[in-house]
C-alpha cells in the first residue's frame, strides 16, 4: 500500500502505531541534526521527524518543496504541539522514506497567501489548486452540489441530461457555434441554457426535472461571469408562480442549513420590480442595509414640495432627482465630499456632480447648495428624506436611467464605506412582477425582458393585441437575489401554441421565422402541453457568495481568464488546415 492513513487523520489515539503516509512536501526545516518535514495531501498536513540517522541520508537524497514522498514511521506525541492543525498533537518519527517523484521549484509559493499573480497561477492552475484556499472553495462547491441533489431527490425531481449540441436559439447572448463535419456548412450551437429542452420534458410528462448543467454564452467577462458556467436548472408541471417560489425557497433554505449551518426561518421578502428599481436603483437590491432611494422629482416633472419654485438650474433641468440618506455621516469633511463628487464623475458612473446636505449634530444644516436653499428649506428636504440628526444626504440629478443607475452604485459604495455589507450576513429576497418587454431604441423594436417563452400575467394576456400597451404588460417571472447579486431566475412558461405565436409576433418574428426556429416547440404544444414553470440558479455565483468572495473564478476548477482564454491549455487555439478542409471552413481575419 502507498499509505495506511491520510495526512489529516492521525491523532493521539494512534500513538505507538506504525503507519505509512504518502503526499507532497509542504515545508522542510533543518534543525541541527534533525529535520522536520510537513507532508500534505487533500486531507491535511502531518509533521514528520527525520532523526539523526535519516538526516544524514537526506544529505545524499535531498527532498524539496512539492516532492511526492512515501514514508513509514511511528506515531509519537509532539513535545511542542500546534493547535492550529488537527494533527498538531502528534508527529511521525520516520523509519524509511521513498521519493515517488521529484519536483521542480514551483513558480510561486503554494501557501494560503501566495506570491503568484493571477495570470501565473492560471497558467499553473494544477499547482494553484493545491493551495488550501482553493481546496476549501472546491469542497464548498461539492457540498452545495450534494445538498442540492439530496433536496431535489427528496422532492421527487428526476435528474435528466440534455444535449450540448443543439440549434441556435435567441437567449439574449451570442452562441458558441460548433461546425458539423457531416453536414457541411451547418453548425451546432452550445446551449445558453436547456430552456426549450426542459419545457419539452414537461410536454413529455416528466413533471419534475432538474439538472446541474454546463451552459455557454459568448459574452464579455467580469468577476461573476465565465463563458462556460453551471446552472441548477429546474422545471415543474401543473404549477403557478407561488408553487415555484415555495419549492425553491425551500431548496435555498436547505442548502444554507446543510452547507453553512445557517438556518433561515422567515419567508423571503418579496419586492416588485418597480419598487426595487425606485427604492434601490436596480432589480437585484442588497437589503443588508437600508439607505433607500428617495425620489425628489419624477419623470413627469412632479417635484417634491421642497424643490418647487427654486432657481437652481441643475434641479429644474433634471429629468430625475434622487437622494439617499447616509446614517451617521454628517461629519464628512470637505475633502471627503470632494472625493465622493469625483467618484460620481468617473466615466463608469457618468454624473456631472454630487450635491450634499449635512444634518449636523448641533441641529444646523449645511449643504453644497446653500446659495439656493436656506436652512429652513434644507430642514424641509431633510424631513422629506427621513434624515436624522448626524445624517448625510447625497443627491444626484439628471437623465432618469443614468441617474438611477448612478444612485444605485453610490448607495452600494456608501454601504461598503460604512461596512454595512457584511459577507457573513445573508439577506435573500424574491423580485417579482418584471416587465414582459423592454423597448430597444436603437433597433426600434420590443425585446423580451427574460426570454420569449415567459408567460404574461394571465390578466394581461389580452394586452398582447395592443402594441401601444406592451410597456404595461408584466411577466409571470421572478428572480431570487442574495446580498445584491441575482443568483436565480425563472418564470411560468407559455404552454399554448396560439399564445406562443402571439408572443413571437410581438417580438417581430414572422410566422415563417417562428416556424423555422421553433417549429418543434410549437408543434409540441399541440399535443397536450401542461402548464409549467421553473427556475435556474447560478451555481458558481451561489458558491462564491457562500464562500464570501466576489469572483466566481476561484470556485471553478479550471476557469478562463478575463479574455476568455485558458492560459494553461492555451485555448482557444488555431487548428491545422486539414481540419479546416474537413469542416469546409476557411478562416478570414477581420
Amino acid at each position: 500500500m502507498y499509505r495506511t492513513h491520510n495526512c489529516g487523520e492521525l491523532r493521539l489515539q494512534h500513538i505507538g502505531k506504525t503507519i505509512t503516509l504518502a503526499g507532497w512536501v509542504q515545508k522542510v526545516r533543518k534543525m541541527g541534526s534533525i529535520t522536520f518535514v510537513d507532508l500534505r495531501d487533500r486531507y491535511g498536513i502531518t509533521q514528520l521527524l527525520f532523526n539523526e540517522q535519516l538526516n544524514t541520508l537526506l544529505d545524499t537524497q535531498p527532498i524539496g518543496r512539492e516532492f511526492v514522498l512515501q514514508i513509514k514511521g511511528n506515531v509519537l506525541e509532539r513535545s511542542s504541539k500546534n493547535n492550529k492543525l488537527p494533527t498538531g498533537e502528534i508527529e511521525i518519527e520516520v523509519t524509511d522514506y521513498l521519493i515517488l517523484n521529484a519536483s521542480a521549484t514551483p513558480p510561486f509559493t503554494i501557501e494560503e497567501e501566495t506570491d503568484g499573480g493571477d495570470e501565473l497561477r492560471m497558467k499553473y492552475r494544477y499547482l494553484d489548486l493545491r493551495r488550501p484556499t482553493l481546496k476549501r472553495n472546491l469542497e464548498l462547491r461539492y457540498k452545495v452540489n450534494r445538498s442540492v441533489r439530496n433536496y431535489m431527490d427528496s422532492m421527487g425531481f428526476w435528474d435528466i441530461e440534455t444535449p450540448y449540441l443543439i440549434n441556435s436559439t435567441p437567449e439574449g447572448a451570442r452562441d458558441f457555434l460548433v461546425p458539423s463535419r457531416m453536414n457541411e456548412g451547418q453548425f451546432y450551437a452550445l446551449p445558453q441554457s436547456p430552456q426549450i429542452l426542459k419545457q419539452l420534458l414537461m410536454v413529455s410528462g416528466y413533471d419534475r426535472y432538474y439538472q446541474i448543467v454546463k451552459c455557454f454564452r459568448d459574452e464579455d467577462l467580469r468577476a461573476d461571469r465565465q463563458p462556460e458556467f453551471t446552472q441548477i436548472d429546474c422545471e415543474m408541471s401543473f404549477v403557478e408562480q407561488e408553487d415555484v417560489l415555495n419549492m425553491f425557497e425551500g431548496l435555498f433554505k436547505h442548502v444554507f442549513k446543510d452547507v453553512k449551518g445557517v438556518e433561515i426561518v422567515d419567508a423571503f421578502p418579496r419586492l416588485t420590480w418597480a419598487d426595487a428599481m425606485w427604492n434601490y436603483g436596480n432589480d437585484k437590491p442588497d437589503i443588508r442595509f437600508e439607505m433607500k432611494i428617495k425620489n425628489l422629482k419624477e419623470k413627469n416633472n412632479t417635484h417634491c414640495q421642497v424643490l418647487k419654485h427654486t432657481d437652481f438650474k441643475v434641479f429644474n433641468d433634471a429629468e430625475t432627482i434622487l437622494a439617499i440618506c447616509v446614517p451617521n455621516s454628517s461629519e464628512y469633511t470637505r475633502k471627503q465630499t470632494d472625493e465622493l463628487t469625483e467618484w460620481c464623475k468617473r466615466p463608469q458612473i457618468g454624473m456631472t456632480g454630487l450635491i450634499f446636505v449635512k444634518c449636523n449634530t448641533d441641529g444646523s444644516y449645511k449643504s453644497s447648495v446653500d446659495k439656493f436653499f436656506n436652512e429652513a428649506k434644507l430642514q424641509e428636504l431633510a424631513a422629506f428624506c427621513n434624515a436624522k440628526t448626524g445624517d448625510l444626504i447625497l443627491i444626484l440629478a439628471g437623465n432618469e436611467n443614468r441617474t438611477r443607475k448612478a444612485m444605485s452604485e453610490l448607495r452600494l459604495e456608501m454601504g461598503n464605506r460604512l461596512n454595512l455589507r457584511n459577507p457573513d450576513e445573508y439577506k435573500p429576497l424574491w423580485v417579482i412582477d418584471f416587465p414582459l418587454f423592454e423597448y430597444d431604441d436603437e433597433g426600434k423594436r420590443w425585446n423580451a425582458c427574460h426570454h420569449p417563452f415567459t408567460s404574461p400575467k394571465p390578466e394581461q394576456i389580452h394586452l398582447l393585441d395592443k402594441a401601444n400597451m406592451y410597456g404595461e404588460i408584466k411577466a409571470n417571472a421572478y428572480d431570487i437575489v442574495l446580498n445584491g447579486t441575482e443568483i436565480g431566475g425563472g418564470s411560468i412558461r407559455i404552454h399554448q401554441r396560439a399564445l406562443q405565436e402571439q408572443m413571437f409576433a410581438a417580438l417581430g418574428l414572422s410566422k415563417s421565422e417562428a416556424q423555422e426556429k421553433f417549429g418543434f416547440l410549437l408543434g409540441a404544444f399541440e399535443y397536450g402541453a401542461p402548464p409549467h414553470g421553473g427556475i435556474a440558479f447560478g451555481l458558481d455565483r451561489l458558491c462564491s457568495l457562500l464562500g464570501g468572495q466576489e469572483t466566481i473564478r476561484d470556485f471553478i476548477a479550471f476557469p478562463k481568464n478575463n479574455s476568455g482564454r485558458d492560459v494553461m491549455l492555451e485555448a482557444p487555439s488555431t487548428i491545422d488546415n486539414k481540419q479546416l478542409i474537413e469542416l469546409g471552413l476557411e478562416v478570414k481575419h477581420r
